[in-house]
């Protein structure tokens, strides 16, 4: 018997679903994105242990404060895994973690990232980078390094998973938050782009199981498919943040994403306080009231779980709110008054939500 007939049913990591040589192809593939998000900062090339990230400039704070934030993309990947749609999810990704990051101030210096599959499908894993790479380009920050996982038994061969971490600064003496505000601010919305990465296991169960509509189906009120409304990709608001508060005075951001717009705006509202936010100053996109009409949805559980057309909150005083609004529309960025902040008093909830929609 030869060598190679007696090493013919031997275990090899290829042989219990691991392919060492596609994972080395999928890196191959990717540097050409990765190397669009480089800052001056970042030092050495893809491919290394950890990424590095020069913070030399970091002298010139007062006293710099280093902020992290992770999240991932939730179950819109698996609209993105039926559609073989793969370039948007990165895009998700790091909108989800770099406008966290900016809500207290701080600038998004850099990304690493986390991507688990099934099989190693080289030009798969490399369209999910390129979206975390032009992510990141319009976040302003840099993808230093990552680690893609082959999990065969755990995962389907064409399941994957995404998952981001990112780390910025902001100077002491400047972090916004809910110690800024004051009776009087105003609460200014800036909408989203739709549904963003947030409430699919309830849209995925209202359109394909309810309604059983497939992702090909043309939807008249979105003017596309079923498909292209849901992969639509996050707004990334953290340079359009940053901007407002070089301009004007702000008091602090709100990141509206699971629990919608009153339960993060209360996030950021202090005790004594309250927010008052009228419904009737904006109309929400079509999407929404698709997905409360067809699912029969009631308004409490729409607004508890989806954003509802706002995607960013910017409390700021009075005297700052027609800077705040040139500065977005300047930036093509939808943007309006929708409420105040004023004394608590009887409200025992920190957010109030008036008045109906605008049609």
């Amino acid at each position: 018997m030869t060598k190679s007939a007696e090493n013919a049913g031997a275990a090899s990591y290829a042989a219990a679903g691991v392919d060492i040589e596609a994972g080395d192809r999928a890196v191959g593939l990717m540097k050409e994105w990765v190397k669009k998000t480089q800052r001056s900062e970042s030092i050495g090339a893809l491919g290394g242990f950890a990424g590095l990230f020069d913070v030399t400039r970091l002298k010139d704070y007062a006293r710099p404060l280093l902020a992290s934030a992770t999240d991932g993309v939730g179950t819109k990947v698996a609209v993105a895994q039926r559609m073989d749609v793969h370039d948007t999810i990165g895009h998700d990704l790091v909108a989800m973690v770099v406008d966290d990051l900016v809500v207290c101030g701080a600038e998004p210096l850099f990304m690493t990232d986390y991507i688990c599959v099934g099989k190693v499908v080289p030009e798969r894993v490399a369209q999910i980078v390129k979206g975390i790479a032009e992510g990141c380009v319009l976040a302003g920050c840099s993808l230093i390094g990552g680690e893609t996982a082959e999990h065969p038994g755990l995962l389907g061969p064409d399941d994957y998973d995404v998952a981001g971490a990112g780390t910025g600064v902001v100077e002491a003496d400047a972090v916004l938050g809910a110690d800024r505000i004051r009776s009087g601010d105003a609460v200014i919305a800036m909408a989203s782009s739709g549904l963003h990465s947030n409430g699919y296991s309830l849209v995925r169960h209202v359109v394909f199981d309810r309604a059983g509509w497939a992702l090909e189906r043309e939807i008249p009120e979105f003017g596309r498919t079923l498909g292209e409304e849901l992969l639509e990709p996050t707004r990334i608001y953290s340079l359009d943040c940053l901007e407002l508060t070089r301009r004007t005075e702000v008091h602090a951001f709100s990141h509206i994403t699971g629990g919608g717009l009153a339960g993060n705006l209360a996030r950021v509202v202090p005790e004594g306080l309250h927010a008052t936010v009228d419904r009737a100053t904006w109309t929400p996109g079509a999407v929404f009231d698709v997905v409360g009409r067809v699912g029969e949805v009631a308004r409490e559980e729409l607004e508890k779980t989806l954003n509802m057309g706002v995607g960013m909150v910017a409390v700021v005083p009075p005297e700052s709110v027609s800077v705040t609004l040139a500065t977005l529309a300047d930036r093509g960025v939808d943007a309006w008054v929708a409420g105040e902040i004023t004394e608590r008093g009887g409200h025992g909830e920190a957010v109030t939500l008036t008045g109906g929609h605008a049609r």
